[in-house]
């Protein structure tokens, strides 16, 4: 038998991609304060 693929409702699957967003967003912040923060470390001490 054919059965059409289960898609979840959209109310489901908002709040999931909400918190990924979140999680790229606070990695991206992370990896940018890491490279400020290295960058002055060295330049301060060569």
């Amino acid at each position: 038998m054919d059965h059409p693929e289960e898609q979840p409702p959209v109310g489901a699957d908002s709040p999931r991609f909400g918190r990924l967003l979140i999680v790229l967003v606070l990695a991206v912040v992370m990896i940018g304060v890491l490279t400020f923060a290295a960058e002055a470390y060295y330049s301060a001490n060569p």
